[in-house]
């Protein structure tokens, strides 16, 4: 489809249903930190003792729609959520940072969640699932993908999704 290939040709607009397009101090967002290409929001409904999220301001809508040239920018994002953590002083052993995946993700614009625990309850906690993967596969059957696991398997020329993968 050739206007699908133009419109990756031009920066992405902001869709304007979305609340992360809109995220800014001025709109009522807690923001922790920002550039020319990413926000850092804390969580409305925290999970943990320490809950942002690191938002691209260019829209994408998941975790889903990547592909391994994205890696670089989950990369960025995770760097961006380990100096947040840095900031705050939260020891290496108690960080955590993942996205969902859809259907399992409340609004449909790519966010990292960065953690600092300890969880605020297990109820909480349960949303977060690790699943390590097995039989060649980076990660198990689970709605979160840990950042580490997803840029490993866009790198291998995969897609993250809720299975095995």
């Amino acid at each position: 489809m050739l206007f699908g290939f133009l419109s990756s040709c031009f920066p992405s607009q902001p869709e304007p249903s979305c609340a992360f397009c809109d995220a800014t101090k001025e709109n009522g967002f807690n923001v922790q930190y920002e550039d020319v290409d990413y926000i850092v929001l804390n969580d409305r409904s925290p999970a943990a003792l320490h809950h942002m999220l690191v938002i691209p301001r260019k829209h994408v809508v998941s975790i889903k729609a990547l592909n391994a040239s994205d890696a670089g920018m989950l990369r960025d994002m995770e760097r961006i959520g380990t100096e947040r953590l840095d900031v705050l002083d939260v020891p290496q052993g108690q960080r955590l940072m993942g996205f969902h995946i859809p259907p399992f993700n409340s609004v449909d614009h790519l966010h990292l969640h960065v953690f600092g625990l300890p969880w605020r309850s297990g109820l909480k906690h349960a949303k977060y699932p690790f699943r390590a993967g097995s039989n060649g596969d980076v990660k198990g059957w689970t709605w979160f993908v840990e950042i580490e696991q997803a840029i490993n398997i866009l790198e291998s020329g995969r897609r993250v999704q809720v299975k095995p993968c």
